[in-house]
């Protein structure tokens, strides 16, 4: 038939469909038969090697509570930074894209913009290595999982073949961290790594429930100044938290 195009040819190559299911594959390839604390690296590993313009990226998961995430994996330390930087000061593109349920684009984190945008965000990433930044939603239905968050060491926009490449990426990992999540309890230990992932977190969660407990305030309240404190002190929230249940920093005294 005419217009038709063999297996394999041009057209199918720039069919969404056709690529979701390649990048599905390839992220099953990376992980089949490797050990659960083995998967975040595979998976870390096979994103970045499919955006090449990126200089790094990290994924990470929404939290039970508003303001609070699990950073799943990071390709390098600047990428991991930069997430802990967003959920430490509760704004950057990672929050945006979650709350907008959409891409968000950071193309050069000294301009005008995006410094207007984030102020506190763009100095800190800028500080840490990243000229641009980058994030796409984990959407499942009507809900956000989480985030991909890419980041440049140079100033410039994505191409648009890496960002249809970002969002299907971030489709398939949907899925991946979904089936982990559907299969925990009958699995004997699949989700071993995502538990690993969230022991930080955990530690934020214990020294919020303190925070409340000592000031007589609401969660919300709690985590906005254990926040507070780690960026007066420039510190990380995971920091701060292990000092307060460590009791070698008390947050009444301010």
């Amino acid at each position: 038939m005419s217009g038709d195009t063999e297996p394999g040819g041009e057209d199918v190559e720039r069919d969404p469909c056709f690529r979701r299911a390649r990048i599905a594959r390839e992220l099953i390839a990376a992980v089949r038969g490797l050990p659960p604390a083995a998967v975040p690296a595979a998976l870390c590993r096979t994103c970045a090697a499919s955006l090449p313009e990126i200089s790094g990226l990290s994924v990470s998961v929404a939290g039970a509570g508003e303001g609070t995430g699990i950073v799943l994996f990071a390709s390098d330390e600047v990428a991991a930074r930069l997430a802990e930087i967003q959920y430490t000061l509760g704004e950057g593109p990672c929050r945006e894209a979650m709350r907008l349920r959409a891409p968000v684009s950071a193309p050069d984190l000294t301009g005008a913009p995006q410094a207007c945008r984030w102020p506190l965000y763009s100095v800190q990433a800028v500080g840490a290595g990243a000229r641009a930044a980058f994030s796409v939603p984990l959407t499942c239905g009507g809900s956000v999982l989480g985030t991909l968050d890419m980041y440049r060491q140079a100033p410039g926009s994505m191409s648009e073949g890496h960002l249809r490449t970002a969002l299907l990426l971030a489709d398939a990992l949907t899925l991946a961290v979904t089936a982990l999540d559907h299969n925990s309890a009958d699995s004997g230990g699949v989700v071993t790594w995502l538990e690993g992932a969230e022991s930080d977190r955990e530690e934020i969660h214990q020294a919020t429930g303190m925070i409340m407990v000592q000031l007589g305030v609401s969660a919300e309240e709690a985590l906005l100044r254990l926040r507070a404190r780690a960026f007066a002190q420039g510190r990380t929230s995971s920091d701060v938290a292990r000092a307060i249940i460590d009791r070698t920093t008390d947050i009444r005294h301010e």
